[in-house]
């Protein structure tokens, strides 16, 4: 029986949207949702954990006015281990776990998200989005999960910075935080949070999206390597992480002020208080060169393994 539409497998690109019928849209919907927020919540969870030492450790200077350097970094990683045993450099990793899965799931499907609206929007349905549009994308899918999520960045910058004996687990943290310094302390430093991931998810998503674009554009294969993925991941890590450094370091300032003897000041403030007591390349671009080690090997792993567990889910589904 003739219906009128033809049958036939359609190839797609990785990045694109999949035009469908009217009656298969709202399920495929569904299942795109979800399968995005498993994938980016396995992505994060696998990236933060593979980098949760060095990430502690630049906390730990960020928050500080000790002189950051290569050598008092891992010099402070081995009398972490030394002092504190093995599992001590992931201090401070369970409230990152807690943080990242539902910042990384609401991260990387509002960017599925969004990448459709907004092609729908400029009229790319079913294409790769132009430069703009797939800058925004990013951008907004950072600012989304950035918002619904703050409380937990801040508990897990805390445990990273004191001793056990001061919180004993995350609750502890949030009970001590409201009895102590009030809830409205679990928002303070949100303002340079927000400033600073809208440049590095966007353009994080903008460079690794665009280098896959250039990718098959140039090598007549539809999909990169594995290997590749992660070489895109890490520049797109670098050029993100770097845009947005300085603010990462005031946003800790701000989230630790309670426990390291800062002052709670603005973001203003706090810059100013960085230049004037370090300098601005010393203080405001402290543990840099930490960043851009563990950057663009976490952002690397994220993006690969997001991609691959779509790729994964799609075949299963199909």
């Amino acid at each position: 029986m003739g219906t009128g539409v033809k049958e036939g497998v359609v190839r797609l690109r990785d990045d694109a949207e999949p035009v469908l019928p009217a009656h298969v849209s709202s399920k495929s919907d569904h299942r795109q949702v979800l399968s995005s927020l498993l994938s980016g919540a396995l992505a994060g969870a696998l990236a933060k954990t593979a980098v949760a030492p060095l990430d502690r450790t630049k906390i730990i200077f960020q928050v500080s006015s000790k002189r950051f350097s290569a050598k008092e970094a891992f010099r402070l990683l081995y009398f972490t281990y030394l002092h504190e045993g093995f599992l001590s450099l992931w201090r401070g990793n369970s409230a990152t776990m807690v943080r990242v899965v539902p910042y990384a799931a609401i991260q990387f499907s509002a960017h599925e998200e969004y990448k459709r609206l907004l092609g729908s929007y400029y009229g790319f349905r079913g294409e790769a989005l132009p430069p703009w549009p797939r800058l925004l994308a990013g951008a907004l899918a950072g600012t989304t999960a950035a918002s619904l999520t703050y409380p937990l960045d801040l508990v897990r910058a805390r445990m990273a910075v004191t001793p056990k004996e001061m919180y004993s687990n995350i609750f502890h943290v949030f009970i001590r935080i409201s009895r102590e310094e009030g809830l409205k302390t679990l928002y303070h430093g949100f303002v340079p949070t927000v400033l600073g991931v809208i440049p590095y998810a966007g353009l994080s998503f903008f460079t690794y999206e665009t280098l896959k674009s250039l990718h098959r554009e140039y090598s007549g294969r539809p999909q990169p390597y594995p290997f590749e993925r992660m070489i895109f991941g890490a520049c797109a890590g670098l050029i993100g992480q770097s845009a947005s450094y300085p603010l990462d370091v005031v946003r800790r300032r701000m989230q630790t002020a309670g426990v390291t003897g800062h002052q709670r000041t603005s973001i203003v403030r706090t810059m100013r208080t960085i230049v004037r007591e370090e300098g601005v390349v010393r203080g405001l671009y402290k543990g840099l060169s930490m960043n851009w080690l563990k950057g663009p090997i976490a952002v690397g792993i994220s993006f690969t393994t997001f991609d691959l567990m779509q790729i994964l889910l799609r075949h299963l589904q199909s």
